[in-house]
């Protein structure tokens, strides 16, 4: 048995449910890296999820950010974040989601990408578009760097690694008219694919992070890679996806 679109649908405005009820809380932070914080709410919202999954389709296998890799019988894959942006959501910033995505056979096919606190829904369904709470989407026109506005983040190991994308942040900034950081990958693309951003890029991520926002901004008209082009961007974990009108000037800047 195969979920629906609006399976997807449902489960995540579950887990968003738990997030909301969540938000005004005091939370309880521990952390996997020194700025890499879970709370409670991850919790809650991921063994929701797992619950519900298991229970309607116990075939597929799981990806999930805090529960790691759980072993199907089928070639289904989920990709489950519970709570993209968890460090904005622990120090009350209202800017997160759930995250959910669905392949078979390899093929990104569903993707629902939840955000509770403006009560936005982004979904698509591969060959059929994308749309935000019914409506459909699409990418900017943009085809000038410098009328553009970027979106990117961070690694969780800035503090030590070289690829810090603080280079690239500096470099785009001065060619556009901005870059900004929100937090939350998943939202960074469904607003490129709704158009409020770009482009966006980020380095270092997990699977978890872009397979939905991943699949949403594609489906709205966005050029959609690995920032070295590759077709594949949950190989590397790194993504680069832009109005088609900037890609190429986007690229070139991320050499």
């Amino acid at each position: 048995m195969k979920p629906t679109l609006q399976d997807l649908e449902r489960l995540a405005r579950g887990a968003g449910a738990i997030l909301r009820e969540s938000y005004n809380t005091e939370h309880t932070v521990h952390y996997k890296g020194i700025i890499d914080p879970v709370t409670e709410a991850d919790h809650a919202s991921e063994a929701f999820l797992l619950g519900e999954i298991k229970a309607r389709f116990p075939e597929g296998h799981i990806l999930a950010e805090e529960s790691g890799s759980i072993q199907g019988t089928n070639e289904d894959i989920w990709y489950i974040d519970p709570l993209d942006g968890t460090v904005n959501f622990a120090h009350h910033i209202p800017i997160f989601c759930v995250s959910i995505g669905f392949a078979s056979h390899g093929v990104l096919t569903l993707a629902a990408v939840y955000d509770p606190m403006r009560d936005e829904m982004f979904t698509a369904e591969k060959g059929k578009g994308a749309f935000l709470n019914g409506k459909r989407i699409q990418v900017s026109a943009v085809n000038e760097l410098e009328k553009s506005l970027l979106v990117t983040g961070f690694p969780y190991d800035t503090w030590n690694t070289e690829l810090d994308n603080f280079k690239y942040f500096e470099r785009l900034a001065k060619r556009t008219q901005g870059v900004r950081r929100l937090g939350s990958a998943a939202l960074d693309l469904c607003y490129v694919g709704a158009g409020r951003f770009d482009g966006f890029w980020e380095f270092k991520l997990k699977p978890w992070d872009i397979a939905a926002g991943g699949l949403i901004t594609a489906e709205a008209g966005a050029t959609v890679t690995a920032v070295d082009g590759s077709a594949d961007y949950l190989i590397p974990l790194t993504i680069l996806s832009t109005a088609p009108g900037i890609y190429q000037q986007v690229k070139e800047q991320l050499k």
